[in-house]
This record gives structure tokens, sequence and C-alpha cells, in this order.
């Protein structure tokens, strides 16, 4: 697949990140994927895996969202960086729901065959997040 290919596959990514369809999880995951999160010993799997992530991060911001901010691609390859902005409305890491707005970054690395994403290595900005959540202090 062209770089180009995998950007289209990149953009209805996102729209599975934003909306958790399990359909379009089975279309642009392969089965095989791996995905390496931080703070996990292990990588997360396949489609399933993902909307484990994706689970976890609504459970702490049902309305989350993630924006495209910038992307490039060569190859088989796409790094990418995100915005995501939500609302705290449930315990995140072990914070209770403050009902703040959050607004913080990430920068993804992915990695494509068969017009499915194969691998990824995503970066949260999980520090400014805590903070804006009062888990940590600003400062």
């Amino acid at each position: 697949m062209s770089a180009e290919n995998n950007k289209q596959t990149m953009n209805r990514f996102v729209e599975f990140i934003n909306t958790a369809s399990e359909s379009l999880a089975e279309k642009l995951i392969s089965p095989d994927a791996i995905f390496y999160v931080p703070g996990r010993p292990e990588p997360m799997r396949g489609p399933k895996g993902y909307l484990e992530i994706i689970y976890m991060m609504r459970s702490g911001f049902p309305d989350i969202q993630w924006t495209p901010d910038d992307m490039v691609a060569e190859n088989d390859r796409i790094a990418a960086r995100f915005s995501m902005r939500g609302t705290h409305r449930g315990t995140f890491f072990g914070v209770p729901p403050t009902g703040n707005l959050i607004e913080v970054g990430a920068i993804n690395f992915y990695r494509f065959s068969g017009g499915q994403i194969v691998e990824e290595f995503g970066q949260p900005d999980l520090l400014g997040l805590l903070q804006q959540i009062g888990a940590l202090p600003a400062n």
C-alpha cells in the first residue's frame, strides 16, 4: 500500500478511535497487530486489545475525541500528532471524576501492512493529563 493509502486508512482509524466502532476495528486493525502502551508491561494485541485501550480512556473521559494535528507518511509508516479533548466524568488512574476539561497531546507511530495497522507505539501526555485532573501538581 502507498503512503497516501495509509493516510486514508489513518483518517478512518481516527474515526474508529472517536466512535469505538467494533466493525471499524475489525477492518482497520490486523488480528496480529501489536500496540505498545505506556504503563503496561506487555503490549496489547489485535482489534480487541485496541478496543480495551479505548474503553479504558472512555471510562474516565466518555466524551473524549482525538483530532489529528499533523501526519507524516513514508512507505509503510506514519507518524501522527494528535490533540485529545474530553471531560473527566469517571474514575481514571484512581482519580474520581472532577468534571475538569482536559486537552493533551499524543505522538504515535504506526506501521501498516495489507491496508491495516499492524503496530503502534503510542505516547500520550499522561503527565499533562494527570495534572489537568488534579492527580499531580501543575508545577
